[in-house]
Parts: C-alpha cells; structure tokens; sequence
C-alpha cells in the first residue's frame, strides 16, 4: 500500500470510475466522492470490498462537507461537475452551482487545508474555435464558446491567482474529448456516439464533418493523472498541461473513415452548419517533454474495443437507460445549494 490517500472527487463518473481502478491497482488508498448525478450509483460497487477504497455520497456545494471529506488527504483529483456543453445550457442554475460556486469552494477548502497537490481537469475546449492550421500549445488564447468551457476557464484564472498566497500545489489539466471503455459508459461523445450507431446499424448523422478536436482515451487520463501524483511537485505546481497526444487531433471525417473500415456498409449523411462551432487542433508537446507522457491508445483501438463489447451485447440496455449512458439529465435537487 502507497501511504498517500487520494481523494477523487467524481469518481463514480466516465473517467472517475477508470481512474479508480487504475489508482487502487497501483495500490493508492482512494477516497471517492460522489453524488450520483446520472444514477450512477452501481459504478462503485466493484470497488466497495477492496480495503483501500472508501465512499463518501454528498453535495461539493456544503463547504463543511468538503471540509470533512479533505480529512487526511495528501492528493485531490477534481473530476466533478456538469461536464460537456450540452447538459450546462440545458441547466444553467445548476451549472452556475455546481460548475462555479462548488468549484470555488473546493479550492478554498484546499487551499485552507494545504493539500499537498491539488490536480484540475479542464477542458480543451477552452480553445473554441481556432481558424487556419495553428495548434492551440498551453499559452493560446483561450475563447470559451460555452457555458461549459466558461465555467473552466473562470476556475483556471482563479486557481492561477494562488500563486504566492498558497502552499497548495495545483495543476490544470486540458482534456481532450474522451473516448474508450468505462464502469460508466458515456454514449453522447463523438467516438462512442458514432461508432454505437453505426455498429447498431441506424444511419448516422454528422454535422460539420470536417471540424477538428483533440481525443483521449480515458486510460491514458488515468495513466496522465497518475503521472502527475507521482511527479517532482515543483515540475507540475501551477503548470497548465493540455491532456493528449498529436496522433489523436482528428476530424469527426476521420473518425467516421476509421469506423467504416470496420463497419463497411455502415450508412452516413452529412450536413453542415451543426449547433457546435468549435473547432481547434492542439498541441501537445509540453506535456510529452515535461511528464514524459504519450498516449497508448489510438481512436482506432477505440472504435474496435466498442465494437467487440457491442456485439457481445454489452450495450444492448442503452435506450432504455439513457440517463446513465450520457450526461442528458440530472437528478438534482438545486435547493441543496
């Protein structure tokens, strides 16, 4: 056992519920915090009889709370909130709640409590749309489209704004879109969204196919995050790492070629001018010359593991658990706040 108890906050989520798994193999004593949100309670139970993990159920939103679950943690992963563009324009007062005022209070609390490392996960999405052939490196200009991206770039300055005034170590983390396998799968991300419709044999609708986004499988955002616990802190203290690897920066055209030569008879229709505007590449030089990190895993290795639990009917409850396999609805009682 590594004596270093690590609290992850949205670790019965998508990435949360894979990074446990991945942290208590390394043998971590894990502090998982959670609310539920998408009826995601079954993600846990895997991980209840292991004698390093624990559960706390509660609302980030009550700073004594977060003061309690911060009890003897050395390392605290923040996963937690509305995520993705969708959901937070759907509940804006909830997101204004969860995705700002909890944030801000986590990070007080952090900060009172001088947590030793304090790890981040934004978003690259922070980048919004970037015209011509740039890519988007740790000091471009960031352009929030959306709510979502918003609420990560207003925690990311404020976090930033500790330097000097606290002995808390933070690092900030610009994820690439998600894909890849999980305790709580997500099907409302582009990956997993066009290779589940396609391998179910429905007709797939992409809009703005020649878009680009940056992917990551969520593995290798274990892998990452773990990088990070382990790193000399004064190498990652206030440092901002966009989270990927160059062989990922796709467009959803790409992605969708990738997927039919696995699924060749797969039908597709293409339409422009969709509701999202973002478009960006980045870049991700710092975070392999830094932390030595490169992901593992390609959109394509992606693609095939999905297919393969697919057809071995692994997914065939998704439309009738809909809440739980994408960030579509919440069960949130917003006089908690």
């Amino acid at each position: 056992m590594i004596d270093k108890r690590i609290l992850i906050v949205g670790g019965a989520g998508y990435i949360g519920t894979v990074l446990t798994d991945n942290l208590l193999k390394k043998k971590y004593c894990i502090r998982s915090l959670d609310l539920f949100l998408y009826n995601n309670n079954e993600c846990i139970l895997n991980y209840l009889g292991d004698p390093n993990y624990e559960f706390i159920y509660g609302d980030i939103v009550d700073p004594e709370f977060i003061r309690k679950a911060l009890d003897g943690v050395e390392c605290v992963i923040l996963l937690s909130g509305l995520v993705g563009d969708p959901i937070t324009k759907k509940y804006p007062e909830e997101s204004a709640l969860i995705n700002d005022q909890s944030i801000k209070n986590i990070i007080d609390r952090c900060t009172e409590q001088n947590i030793e490392k304090f790890i981040f996960i934004s978003t690259c999405s922070n980048y919004g749309l970037i015209e011509g052939d740039d890519l988007a490196d740790e000091e471009y200009t960031l352009n929030p489209l959306s709510l979502y991206a918003k609420s990560k770039v207003n925690a990311e300055r404020y976090i930033l704004s500790l330097k000097g005034k606290t002995d808390m170590n933070p690092t900030i983390l610009r994820f690439a879109t998600a894909f890849g396998l999980s305790p709580r799968m997500r099907f409302d991300l582009t990956v997993s969204e066009f290779t589940r419709d396609l391998a179910m044999e429905k007709e797939l609708l992409v809009y703005d196919a020649h878009t680009w986004r940056p992917y990551c499988h969520v593995r290798d955002f274990a892998h990452l995050i773990q990088v990070v616990i382990e790193a000399q802190t004064e190498i990652v203290s206030f440092e901002v790492f966009n989270a990927g690897g160059d062989v990922n920066n796709a467009t959803k055209q790409m992605i969708v070629d990738a997927i039919l030569e696995k699924i060749p008879d797969g039908k597709v229709h293409y339409q422009d001018h969709g509701s999202d505007p973002r478009n960006y590449r980045v870049s991700f030089e710092k975070v392999k010359s830094v932390l030595g990190f490169e992901p593992k895993y390609t959109i394509q290795d992606g693609i095939e593991e999905l297919i393969e639990a697919i057809n071995n009917h692994v997914f065939d409850n998704v439309d009738e658990n809909s809440n739980f396999f994408g960030n579509y609805k919440i069960n949130y009682n917003i006089s908690h706040g």
